[in-house]
């Protein structure tokens, strides 16, 4: 294959093994790296783009929405995310919530997810907060550096956008009434 000074790459790595990707990742870096070869690369592996890009756009509804090295991407989200499991949880994410450090707070499935910086120097506050009995307790904490997974999720959204979803039953209900006729 010759060296263009451009490479557009469309999901390179879509159904490869581990192995194989990660050699394929390794030859997307060098072949940058020792040809100097711009590669753009479209992904919707957050890994791959973590690991091979230098700067990543995300792009929602046909925009971009963010454009930014993967670190500083990550650092929009204000710092290390704690995830916490608590009985009840409702109670605990009022407590939570009230807590000064905490930049950013969210439940899902139960799970309550706190933002803040240098979470592992928070975990022991967060036992401490257990341990005054405010009427809840806590099951399990996790502590997570930011991905590009929770990026990308920041910018496009968690779930089937609202207008999509009415679109579709819109959708539904036009061919109802066709069949009806």
């Amino acid at each position: 294959m010759h060296y263009p000074k451009i490479l557009f790459l469309d999901e390179p790595s879509l159904g490869l093994d581990t192995q194989t990707r990660r050699r394929i990742w390794d030859y997307i870096l060098r072949l940058n790296r020792e040809e100097k070869t711009t590669i753009v690369l479209t992904t919707h592996y957050m890994e791959e783009a973590d690991y091979l890009c230098q700067r990543v756009a995300i792009i929602d509804f046909g925009k971009i929405v963010a454009l930014d090295t993967p670190a500083n991407l990550k650092n929009i989200l204000g710092g290390d995310v704690i995830s916490i499991e608590a009985v009840p949880s409702e109670k605990a994410f009022q407590v939570f919530q009230k807590i000064s450090w905490v930049k950013k707070i969210n439940q899902h499935n139960g799970i309550i997810n706190l933002n803040c910086e240098q979470g592992e120097k928070k975990i022991p506050l967060l036992m401490k907060i257990d341990q005054k009995n405010l009427g809840f307790e806590i099951k399990s904490i996790n502590l997570r550096k930011p991905t590009l997974e929770d990026v990308f999720l920041h910018f496009a959204g968690k779930t089937i956008r609202e207008r999509e979803l009415s679109q579709a039953e819109k959708n539904k209900a036009a061919i109802k009434r066709r069949f009806r006729r």
